[in-house]
């Protein structure tokens, strides 16, 4: 299995990467329609879908959802010529923020809390598009961003998100394997420990401040990096847990099976949906 994990990681990686490098950004937004429609594909059993034509419904929900954020949000006018964000793009990250900081409410209530939403089929299709489609514009904007003065700004920004995300799953999975003893949420994730969260958010930090030392930050972008790094590694850890809050309600294990090793796209995702969002609305608001 972890064979099968670092190959398939080894794959997706590289790909990512040369997505967000190479790909101009009305390219990066159809990709990315793309992946998360797979995603909402996957989404269906966990909204109790057990027929194609359900599902493919949910699909065609999102993707008109995203298409409407794509005409009255167009990807080339996120930001304007002075810096500043397109203030319907900045309401959709204050929207996806509430909605994390709902699921974290649901994640700690579970399985008390559930009941008002695992019998409506409509509420985890609403709580599906809240994890989707903001995702979309959040590494959108993140991508556009300063193009005008580095075509590679946003680039930059991406790769460190996804430095702080992929350094906190490796280290929340070494230090779990390790030390793990105390689970950090058993009635949602028995898997997770206290400790692999504690190694998770160290490996982030470090990554932060080897970035800082390479790129000769000051001490204060390095503080603040390390201050990021710590958020998004736990808002990953959010993400991760809230997929498998609604898969343990569904009674599904994996959300499928198209990436070996890892399930299916939501289960290499689910820390970059929360985290994207995340992430774009602290650099909007504190800039870098």
């Amino acid at each position: 299995m972890l064979k099968q994990r670092i190959l398939t990681a080894l794959i997706l990686a590289p790909l990512a990467i040369a997505a967000i490098f190479f790909l101009s950004l009305p390219n990066l937004a159809a990709a990315l329609l793309v992946v998360l429609a797979i995603g909402a594909w996957e989404w269906g059993p966990l909204m109790g879908f057990d027929t194609k034509a359900r599902r493919l419904g949910f699909v065609s929900a999102l993707i008109l959802c995203i298409l409407a954020l794509w005409k009255y949000i167009p990807p080339q006018e996120l930001w304007t010529l002075t810096g500043s964000i397109n203030p319907l793009a900045l309401n959709v990250l204050y929207v996806s923020a509430m909605w994390w900081v709902f699921a974290l409410f649901m994640i700690f209530k579970y399985p008390q809390f559930s009941a008002f939403w695992r019998s409506h089929r409509s509420i985890r299709g609403l709580f599906g598009i809240l994890t989707l489609a903001p995702t979309w514009l959040a590494f959108l904007i993140l991508r556009a961003n300063g193009q005008l003065m580095n075509e590679f700004h946003g680039t930059y920004l991406l790769l460190l998100l996804f430095a702080f995300v992929w350094s906190a799953d490796i280290g929340a999975y070494f230090a779990g394997k390790r030390f793990g003893k105390n689970k950090l949420m058993p009635n949602v994730s028995p898997g997770k420990t206290i400790e692999g969260f504690i190694g998770g958010n160290i490996a982030a930090a470090l990554v932060a401040i080897i970035a800082g030392l390479i790129f000769a930050w000051s001490a204060q972008q390095i503080l603040m990096a390390v201050g990021l790094a710590l958020v998004i590694s736990t808002v990953s850890v959010i993400g991760d847990l809230t997929e498998s809050m609604f898969k343990r309600q569904a009674g599904v294990k994996d959300s499928g099976t198209i990436l070996p090793g890892h399930g299916g796209i939501l289960d290499r995702i689910d820390s970059l949906t929360a985290t994207a969002p995340v992430f774009a609305l602290f650099f909007v608001l504190f800039g870098w």
